[in-house]
């Protein structure tokens, strides 16, 4: 308890104690003027009746002022100890709102790093996947086909799978072109300007498949059996075409 408050107990009690002290001073001083046996005469006994109600008057007087006194300071001892316990449940509720804002803070931080950790986890999770997904298409990427090499003939034949056909559309290719040029990478028609194995018209239309048209066979016959797919759809059809109408 705050000294202030042992201090107003302390003095009320010192108040408390003079009113009693009063009190019994004024019973003794009566108790004095009229000892046991006294006979008064009428006018002794009204000068008896004044003092004694003078003295009670006084008495009264004492015993108020005394009264009043101690209910002051009961109310003032009253007043400050309500102000210090309101005060020390001011107090407790500021450490409580600051302890509760601390575990906040605190609550929110360990979510922040949990989230965080999630993320890195994740972000670490689709790198693995992105990598594992590269090594599979690096794996199952199909090898690029080797230059072919050999007689025209034999380039040619390696090249049909390039272009979806099986081995068997050979068999047209082959009476088809030598017709055409006898499989000659220089042959010309000086009538036409056709020019090369699959005796395109005019040669610089082979260009769109290499620089070397004019004496590389690979690209001579890469150009063919593109244009005999686009117009003809395989080299039996081209073939067909060819007997019917003697061109193609």
């Amino acid at each position: 308890m705050p000294s202030f408050v042992n201090g107003k107990r302390s003095r009320l009690i010192t108040i408390a104690t003079a009113g009693t002290v009063a009190t019994a001073a004024a019973i003794s001083a009566v108790a004095f003027v009229l000892p046991s046996g006294f006979a008064a005469s009428s006018a002794g006994a009204d000068a008896h009746l004044m003092v004694d109600n003078r003295q009670q008057a006084a008495q009264g007087d004492a015993l108020s002022a005394a009264r009043q006194q101690g209910q002051l300071y009961q109310m003032q001892y009253t007043l400050g100890e309500r102000q210090a316990l309101q005060q020390l449940q001011v107090a407790q509720i500021a450490a409580e709102k600051a302890a509760a804002a601390k575990r906040a803070a605190a609550a929110k931080a360990a979510a922040a790093k949990a989230a965080a950790q999630r993320a890195a986890q994740q972000a670490a999770q689709q790198r693995a996947a992105q990598q594992r997904a590269a090594q599979q298409a690096a794996q199952q990427k199909p090898q690029a086909p080797s230059a072919p090499s050999g007689s025209p003939q034999q380039i040619a034949q390696q090249m049909l799978s390039q272009f979806g056909w099986s081995s068997s559309q050979f068999s047209c290719l082959q009476p088809l072109w030598e017709h055409e040029s006898g499989w000659n990478v220089y042959a010309s028609n000086p009538s036409t300007g056709a020019y090369g194995i699959p005796q395109a018209l005019p040669g610089s239309k082979m260009a769109s498949a290499g620089p070397d048209w004019q004496s590389n066979a690979a690209t001579q016959i890469r150009w063919g059996l593109d244009y005999i797919q686009g117009l003809y759809g395989s080299p039996c059809g081209a073939l067909s075409h060819e007997q019917a109408d003697g061109w193609y």
